[in-house]
């Protein structure tokens, strides 16, 4: 099981503002940002539901090869707001809302690019 997780960004201001918008839908908010307390003194920002901040960006800097991260969504119309959010928020489609059936017969996901190019990714397992 996880606790959290967490990777550098490029841009941390417009990476900030892309996950605040884009994680909206599935109930995710910036819950928690350091600056002094990381270990080279860059910003974080932890962002959660429930108060638990459980997904991480730091200004560190950018990659050198792009991550995935998948958030679950509870329903079908979250995994399609999820979608509408993050490309309102300056994300590129990798995969509109649809059934992924190669997984399982009810995987429902979208999936998209960040300002990095990371893929991120909403998913529902329920049927219907």
């Amino acid at each position: 099981m996880l606790d959290h997780i967490g990777f550098s960004v490029s841009d941390y201001a417009r990476a900030k503002r892309f996950y605040t918008q884009a994680l909206a839908p599935l109930g995710y908010a910036l819950i928690m940002e350091v600056e002094q307390e990381t270990q080279k003194g860059f910003p974080a920002a932890g962002f959660g539901a429930k108060g638990k901040p459980d997904f991480w960006i730091g200004g560190e800097g950018g990659l050198n090869k792009a991550v995935h991260v998948a958030f679950v969504a509870n329903d079908r119309a979250t995994v399609d707001a999820f979608y509408q959010a993050a490309l309102a928020a300056g994300a590129r489609d990798n995969g509109a809302p649809g059934l992924r059936p190669h997984y399982h017969a009810d995987y429902y996901a979208a999936f998209v690019l960040d300002p990095d190019g990371h893929n991120v990714e909403a998913v529902c397992h329920a049927p219907e």
